[in-house]
């Protein structure tokens, strides 16, 4: 079955950098998209970027343009959100998940989810 290992994250000084591993395993070609997704407390969870695994078709939230980069190694079934310039607002449970389409890229696109990592950005 589907499995999604997210690593990566971490506390962070604002301004400071990480960068998220997501482990993808399990999914047929039913399967075209990995997308990234964050839920702060209190809030709903909200996507910040999906990428198709076929053509590296990509997505990102309004709030992350500019400052995080999706990208995939389909041959090690891996993908990576390089987030850079990072504000306390980007404090959140950051996981991944699997859907049959990079776009919609929203929570209810997406079938399959990984247990998600932490990323605490405060000085």
């Amino acid at each position: 079955q589907v499995q999604l290992v997210e690593s990566g994250g971490g506390l962070v000084q604002p301004g400071g950098s990480l960068r998220l591993s997501c482990v993808a395993s399990g999914f047929g070609l039913g399967y075209l998209a990995i997308g990234w997704f964050r839920q702060a407390p209190g809030k709903d969870r909200e996507a910040v970027s999906c990428i198709s695994t076929g053509d590296g078709s990509t997505y990102y939230a309004d709030s992350v343009k500019g400052r995080f980069t999706v990208s995939r190694d389909n041959a090690r079934n891996t993908v990576y959100l390089q987030m850079n310039a990072l504000k306390p607002e980007d404090t959140a449970a950051y996981y991944c998940a699997v859907g049959p389409r990079t776009t919609p890229c929203s929570t209810a696109a997406y079938d399959h989810w990984g247990q998600g990592t932490q990323v605490t950005v405060s000085s």
